[in-house]
């Protein structure tokens, strides 16, 4: 797919993963819309890149559809789709405290919590974004769009206490080959990116021993991912038509232990 002139729309933009793929997108000539639920930094990268911000929440039908009417009116309908809005948490399906022997599980509103954002999010904005691409005449070879997702290597080698995680994240992969079937009639195009450790705002939290733990534990190279890593393979995704149904881990080979 030929980029230059085309628009699209990224989800958690603002920052992070987002954030470098709008960038890498707009280097190629790409206009780009931000979904994102941070205004300040979702306005401030929007006018640097010469794109729209749009206040979205994808847990929402109305706050989603309100974003891509937004979009579209400014910078036209979508040929490409990044998904990167997603959260996690952390907490054992069930456990026993060491001082008071209290059991306890998994509360089931933040396990549902992480599975609405994480997969039914990403699935409502393929599925919104995926209607919208269908008015589009296609290009060559009968293309019509492209759509990258994020998964996480939580979904292949979850740690203790991801379950919510790594089920959201595992629902994002599981779907990306019939996603990409449904849509293949209509030229448009699924893959999903499993990134490993990167060096996101979310990490940048941590404890620089935490840190450097977890740069150590990463096979080559002994680092962790930088968000224009991740970036390149979303562009590349995009920009080779070829590149279909495919879910590709970017982790340095590395393999999560249980804890």
């Amino acid at each position: 797919m030929k980029l230059a002139g085309c628009s699209a729309v990224v989800t958690g933009g603002a920052s992070g993963l987002g954030e470098a793929t709008a960038r890498a997108l707009a280097a190629e000539g790409v206009k780009v819309a931000i979904f994102d639920m941070n205004a300040e930094k979702g306005e401030k990268v929007a006018a640097e890149l010469g794109g729209v911000f749009c206040h979205v929440n994808v847990t929402s039908d109305e706050s989603v559809e309100a974003g891509f009417a937004k979009a579209r009116a400014a910078i036209g309908q979508e040929r490409i789709l990044i998904n990167c809005a997603g959260t996690g948490n952390a907490a054992k399906t069930a456990s026993r405290s060491r001082e008071t022997g209290e059991i306890k599980h998994f509360p089931l509103d933040a396990f549902n919590m992480i599975i609405q954002i994480n997969l039914v999010g990403t699935f409502r904005c393929i599925a919104k974004s995926a209607a919208g691409m269908l008015t589009l005449d296609p290009l060559e070879d009968g293309e019509r769009g492209a759509i990258v997702n994020t998964a996480s290597v939580a979904a292949e080698d979850g740690q203790m206490g991801q379950a919510a995680y790594s089920a959201s994240k595992g629902g994002v992969v599981g779907m990306t080959l019939p996603i990409a079937r449904d849509l293949m009639s209509e030229g448009i195009r699924v893959n999903t990116i499993l990134p490993g450790i990167f060096n996101t705002p979310l990490m940048n939290g941590a404890p620089q021993n935490v840190k450097d733990a977890l740069a150590a534990s990463v096979p080559f190279p002994k680092r962790l991912g930088n968000p224009h890593e991740y970036a390149s393979l979303a562009v590349e995704m995009c920009r080779n038509s070829y590149f279909n149904g495919e879910d590709v881990r970017i982790d340095g080979a590395i393999r999560m232990a249980p804890r």
